[in-house]
């Protein structure tokens, strides 16, 4: 998401599976920079949202990306990736 010279990253979620979820929020801009924030979703049918902090960004808008990846309950290299989905940057001046 931007607005005015800032980004950030937001992802909407329902957790139904009544279990523990994990999610990773990741925003990457320009010049390298890179937010990563650890979510836990509720294990209830409500609608919840996990929001990265808003960056400063002078650049044009579409020019930083989002991840957010949510995994199942249980250590860390086991856990299975349940869903992966990322923002595509916007079409340069060329198309």
């Amino acid at each position: 998401m931007a607005r005015r010279n800032a980004v950030w990253a937001r992802v909407y979620y329902r957790n139904t599976t009544g279990e523990e979820l994990r999610s990773v929020l990741t925003l990457m801009g320009p010049g390298g920079r890179t937010v990563e924030l650890h979510c836990a979703p509720a294990a209830h049918d409500e609608p919840g949202t996990c929001e990265t902090p808003r960056v400063p960004s002078s650049d044009t808008p579409g020019s930083a990306t989002a991840i957010a990846e949510f995994v199942g309950a249980g250590p860390v290299e086991e856990a299975p990736l349940l869903l992966r989905a990322g923002s595509e940057r916007a079409p340069g001046p060329r198309g």
